[in-house]
């Protein structure tokens, strides 16, 4: 009886694969643990240094932006400065965001045509090479993308004519007169040595009725908005897009 109660003991070695099997199943969580951290230490590194990279582009795209700012605020009271005394004149007007508006549609152009008037050719012998004296000085031509010259008129043609055929016969009109008042000045001999920076930068842009002025009350202005502007347009979204690219590659 005593043999048998013996062969019912445990045997020591029955224990030692389960130990080795616990030890390796120890092994392997902490093999997973550690690689767990590791791979959470590496994306907190990667995060830190995108939250870095986009700090880093957040100060030169703000510090461009601030540039820019400088830049269009020097232009404006450099243009202020020359033309103030003579915008009553000329029927003009110089706006902050560097438009500067003539509206005064009896002294552009006859109703319905694109040729110029006198008054008009007069005004812009003395406005324009004034104008590109200061924009395409080295002070400031690094800085422009665009000149735009845009025309605009009223929303009506005639009492007979419907609104959207208006906006086409408007719309021609506005480009032809937009390509007269470019072909006028580009001509003029005093930019005569801008013209291959003129080239690049000068745009003529007939807008028709599309941006229409009126009065407090809501109705249009057709008077006013009978206009052609000289526009400013800085390169400032390309050289921060430079910035952007330069940081990132």
């Amino acid at each position: 009886m005593m043999q048998n109660n013996q062969n019912h003991l445990p045997r020591e070695d029955h224990w030692i694969p389960l130990a080795d099997l616990m030890t390796g199943l120890m092994v392997i969580f902490m093999l997973i643990a550690i690689s767990f951290m590791i791979k959470v230490k590496q994306e907190a590194l990667k995060a830190e240094q995108a939250a870095a990279q986009a700090e880093q582009e957040a100060v030169k795209v703000k510090k461009i932006a601030l540039i820019y700012n400088e830049v269009k605020l020097a232009l404006y009271r450099d243009l202020y400065q020359e033309f103030s005394p003579d915008l009553p004149l000329w029927g003009a007007e110089l706006k902050k965001d560097l438009t500067l508006r003539f509206k005064e549609p009896e002294v552009l152009f006859d109703t319905g045509q694109a040729m110029l008037k006198p008054k008009f050719t007069t005004i812009l012998n003395d406005f324009f090479p004034r104008y590109i004296g200061i924009l395409g000085s080295d002070k400031y031509r690094d800085y422009i993308e665009e000149i735009r010259i845009e025309g605009h008129t009223s929303s009506v043609w005639n009492q007979d004519t419907v609104d959207y055929k208006a906006y086409f016969l408007n719309m021609a009109l506005s480009q032809s007169r937009t390509r007269s008042v470019l072909s006028y000045v580009f001509l003029l001999p005093e930019v005569q040595n801008q013209r291959l920076w003129l080239k690049k930068h000068l745009t003529a842009n007939g807008l028709s009725s599309s941006k229409l002025i009126y009065h407090r009350d809501g109705t249009e202005n057709k008077r006013v908005s009978q206009r052609v502007e000289f526009k400013v347009k800085l390169n400032a979204d390309d050289r921060i897009a430079e910035i952007l690219n330069m940081v990132q590659s």
